[in-house]
């Protein structure tokens, strides 16, 4: 943009008066787009200052710069790649269709920026394959480490494999002598353990024992008791007759 456009937007914003229409602050209906007065005792189409400016000549913007964008380029709407065939990027910038979907519009805009255009309204779209294409080389870099580490493991249990089956060869030799000792030591702890129940088992009969007799003494007295009783019953004989004689 060189200077001279540069001076001539700077003049059409110094100008900058902004017509909106009459009452459009009044009533919550009415909106700010112009519209021309035509009341016969509309204070605005009187031209009093207090009620804004009426559109005129000398409003105009400067004829080099008129219907271009503050950036110092001409707009052009672009809806498919069609529209850019026959623009110049040098002094025309895009601007991309509202109602254009988000995969042609990805589309168009990725040319419009290849072959060198300003994009007024470009957009970062998000896109899904993005996220497989990062985390890649990160499994990547994991396997790659994996396999590096997998020769050095196998170096270090090499030598531990040898140690082992020198440990494993020496017990061989000696097998018969330490299972006869296995033996002698599994057996003496059994003998002791067998042994030890018999013992928990005289306790159990010695503490039952007391309650026999016990039990039995009871039986003794009741005994003892039922003697006199019966002893007692020949003391009042009868006769034939049926009479008692006391003794």
């Amino acid at each position: 943009m060189t200077t001279e456009v540069k001076r001539l937007i700077q003049v059409r914003t110094d100008k900058g008066a902004r017509f909106k229409r009459d009452g459009y602050g009044k009533k919550r209906q009415l909106s700010d787009s112009w519209r021309k007065p035509r009341g016969q005792h509309n204070k605005q189409r009187e031209q009093k200052k207090a009620k804004g400016a009426l559109p005129k000549p000398g409003f105009g913007s400067p004829v080099a710069v008129r219907g271009m964008h503050p950036s110092g380029f001409f707009e052009v709407l672009v809806t498919s790649l069609k529209d850019l065939e026959g623009l110049d990027p040098k002094t025309q910038a895009v601007r991309l269709g509202a109602t254009v979907g988000t995969r042609k519009r990805t589309i168009i805009q990725d040319k419009a920026l290849t072959a060198g255009f300003r994009v007024l309204n470009a957009r970062v779209v998000k896109t899904t394959k993005a996220k497989p294409a990062k985390a890649k080389p990160k499994k990547d870099e994991g396997e790659k480490k994996a396999e590096k580490k997998a020769p050095v493991k196998a170096k270090e249990t090499a030598p531990a494999k040898k140690a082992v089956k020198k440990a494993a060869s020496k017990p061989k030799a000696e097998k018969p002598e330490e299972k006869a000792e296995v033996k002698a030591e599994m057996k003496a702890p059994a003998k002791k353990a067998s042994s030890k129940p018999k013992a928990e088992k005289t306790e159990k009969a010695e503490k039952k024992a007391p309650a026999k007799k016990a039990a039995s003494k009871p039986k003794a007295e009741k005994t003892a008791e039922a003697k006199p009783k019966a002893a007692a019953k020949p003391k009042a004989k009868t006769t034939k007759s049926g009479v008692k004689k006391n003794e």
